[in-house]
């Protein structure tokens, strides 16, 4: 019985053999066939005439096959759409638009582009000549003070300046001459072993923040924030430590700022002879050197600790002051979410601070992500920001001269107001309802600050703004329109921290520029630059 089957099977395997002998399966391809190609050959490395210019000028692109797709054709620089003046034989000549920046040209019949050569569109912001950076730094750039003598201070989580720390790391701190060049003789030792968020010229002293627990020599003993001397060294004192009585005196060095926080701190301000120490901490942290532990007999360290959120002050010698934000022995609750600050110097409003970030209460209160403090740290009730924005504030910064807040973020309204991720307050907090911020499209801005002539320089993810190709960084109007011949500059990679408006060597106006960035204007650049505004 079972041979029966065997042969059966055999029989029917022979059929199919036979059968796929004489005809051969057809299947039909996956995939549908691509469009043919349009015939259009551009050489991207073929200059256009000219290589540069304003907007307006008139740009020739040499290229073969244009000349049957001339009513189809779409020609774009940097992804703008530009005036097509004549098609020929050899290529094509286009209008450079209003709004072009600099970057890749194409052109396009349909959904079908290719690539052409890059052009560079002349505008009123380019990298400045005269500063002296040209390497940069190995990592984010803070914060640049500038000094009474010219010279700067720039903290950041670089352990490289300008290649200056190729042999000998440069951690986190230097000085530089006003054009950016390294200053040896500021004695930072091997510098701090964590990052430095802000830097503060405090009567004879400099204070330091951020997240570290030694500085130079000193490698211990240090809660994120400590005191240097002018010429960069840490400041010590020494302490009689406990002893036995049939132990030998001794006297050890510590940093002379006994104060901290178990939490970065992000901003550090000075008020009437005192700081204000604000960043995302739990709790203020300080030691004690003179007293015995349970374990050791001599040379111990104590640390205490006390609940104090987010906005401390402190003492000159570190020391909390509990007079500041406590009511008794308990800290005010601060924000239910991270912070960011930014304290008023001067004018009606100084010593209060704008505080911001990622909490919808604080103290206690509702806050859309916003509030302001007065000079005594409880809530400002003249500031009116309602009900805020409806989603977190990455930014906000202020004009003196202007008297205006420009905050960034992801947010979509402000106090039930449109503001699509950048919004214009006036010093009361209220919206001004002058600026109206256009669409961003692929992301959105991360930090924003108004100059002191009302323009507004603008940083982030973004792609596109009110429909013209912005990639990253672009000015604005105080309308909030793009500011023509300001936003000719190709792309822009990172996020910036900061802004310092200064003057170049040869006192042309000019901005500082600071973050995490590698690309400006489609160059490559590390963190730290310099660009003049015409």
């Amino acid at each position: 019985m079972k041979k029966k089957y065997l042969y059966i099977a055999f029989g029917l395997l022979t059929l199919g053999i036979s059968a796929c002998s004489k005809e051969e399966a057809v299947f039909e391809e996956p995939y549908p066939k691509g469009k043919d190609p349009l015939g259009i050959k551009i050489d991207p490395s073929q200059t256009p005439q000219p290589a540069a210019g304003l907007p307006g000028t008139v740009v020739s692109i040499a290229g073969t096959g244009m000349l049957e797709y001339r009513d189809n054709l779409v020609v774009m620089f940097n992804g703008e759409p530009a005036e097509i003046v004549e098609v020929n034989e050899s290529g094509l000549k286009a209008k450079v638009p209003d709004f072009a920046s600099t970057g890749i040209t194409s052109v396009a019949v349909d959904d079908m582009i290719v690539f052409g050569p890059e052009f560079t569109v002349t505008g009123r912001i380019r990298v400045d000549p005269t500063f002296r950076v040209t390497a940069g730094t190995n990592g984010i750039v803070e914060r640049v003070v500038d000094m009474p003598d010219g010279k700067k201070i720039v903290v950041g989580h670089f352990t490289n300046y300008d290649n200056k720390g190729v042999v000998r790391p440069l951690n986190r701190i230097v000085r530089t001459f006003s054009d950016g060049t390294y200053d040896p003789s500021f004695r930072t030792g091997s510098g701090a072993n964590g990052f430095l968020t802000s830097f503060l010229p405090f009567g004879n002293k400099y204070v330091i923040t951020g997240r570290f627990s030694g500085y130079g020599q000193r490698t211990e003993n240090i809660s994120n924030i400590t005191l240097l001397n002018t010429n960069g060294t840490i400041d010590t004192m020494g302490i009689h430590t406990f002893r036995r009585p049939d132990q030998t005196d001794t006297i050890k060095y510590f940093p002379s700022f006994n104060g901290g926080t178990d939490g970065y701190i992000d901003e550090v301000y000075e008020q009437d002879g005192k700081l204000i120490v604000t960043g995302n901490f739990r709790y203020y942290i300080s030691r004690r050197y003179d007293e015995p532990n349970l374990y050791e007999t001599r040379d111990t360290v104590i640390l205490d600790s006390v609940e104090a959120r987010q906005i401390i002050r402190l003492n000159a010698d570190g020391s909390l002051d509990k007079s500041f934000r406590f009511s008794g022995d308990k800290t005010f609750q601060g924000g239910n979410g991270g912070i960011g600050t930014y304290m008023h110097q001067q004018g009606t409003l100084a010593g209060k601070i704008l505080v911001r970030g990622e909490f919808t209460t604080f103290d206690g209160q509702p806050a859309g992500y916003i509030t302001r403090l007065n000079p005594d740290g409880t809530i400002d009730p003249d500031f009116k920001s309602g009900s805020g924005a409806n989603y977190y504030i990455r930014s906000a910064t202020y004009n003196e001269q202007m008297e205006k807040y420009v905050i960034a973020g992801p947010f979509k309204s402000y106090d039930g107001t449109p503001a699509v991720g950048i919004a214009v307050l006036n010093k009361d907090g209220t919206i001004d309802p002058s600026f109206k911020a256009r669409t961003l499209e692929g992301g959105h801005a991360y930090y924003a600050e108004m100059l002191n002539d009302g323009l507004i320089v603008v940083s982030g993810l973004f792609t596109k703004y009110d429909g013209v190709t912005r990639n990253g960084f672009m000015v604005l109007n105080p309308d909030g329109s793009l500011a023509p011949g300001y936003n000719a500059t190709g792309a822009f990679g990172g996020f910036m921290s900061d802004i310092v408006e200064t003057k170049t060597e040869d006192n042309k106006r000019a901005l500082l520029l600071m973050g995490d960035f590698y690309r400006f204007d489609n160059e490559e650049v590390n963190n730290f630059i310099r660009v003049v505004l015409e």
